[in-house]
């Protein structure tokens, strides 16, 4: 299973270079082309639009798998074990209702958004913003994974406080080895 998942991810990470190849080469090849030959991609400005939105969201799918996203744990590294559980089942259950809510908003837009026709690509927006039903069953299954790990005990005390500091991210550079002026 973690196999599936880990190849899941990695093809995550793949539609992130490529959502951003995408975009670079439509933004600056029309920018060359408007000013070289007084032309450009037609395009190319819906679908940079539509490759930062599926950049954005499939990011935060992996941020969330990596723990990458941005909080403050000051307060909660201070607390006894029960307070640092008590604010994790809490953080995990409001991201769970976030991610429901998310989910629930995507559905109610699908009829519109199935209907509605992008003016120049011509496809169906479905497909530009029905990432939000993958973004919200896959970070929904996270919280649950966590809480329910939480929940029967099987978290150790080290993952009881879900930020890790950027030094420690898979992708961070070693200290020392930054730009030097």
């Amino acid at each position: 299973m973690q196999k599936a998942i880990d190849l899941f991810f990695k093809l995550l990470e793949l539609l992130v270079v490529l959502a951003l190849v995408g975009m670079v080469i439509m933004v600056f090849g029309n920018v060359v082309l408007r000013y070289a030959f007084n032309s450009g991609i037609l395009v190319s400005e819906e679908m940079s639009r539509y490759f930062f939105i599926w950049l954005t969201y499939i990011g935060a799918m992996i941020a969330m798998r990596e723990r990458g996203h941005l909080g403050v744990d000051t307060l909660v590294r201070r607390l006894p074990r029960a307070g640092k559980k008590a604010c994790l089942f809490l953080s995990e259950a409001l991201m769970l209702f976030v991610n429901v809510l998310f989910f629930i908003g995507t559905w109610k837009m699908h009829e519109l958004q199935v209907t509605s026709i992008s003016p120049v690509v011509g496809i169906s927006m479905i497909w530009v913003y029905g990432v939000g039903y993958v973004v919200a069953v896959v970070m929904a299954l996270f919280n649950l994974e966590v809480l329910f790990r939480l929940l029967t005990g099987r978290l150790a005390e080290e993952e009881l406080v879900q930020v890790v500091e950027s030094e420690d991210l898979p992708h961070a550079m070693p200290a020392g080895e930054g730009v030097r002026p």
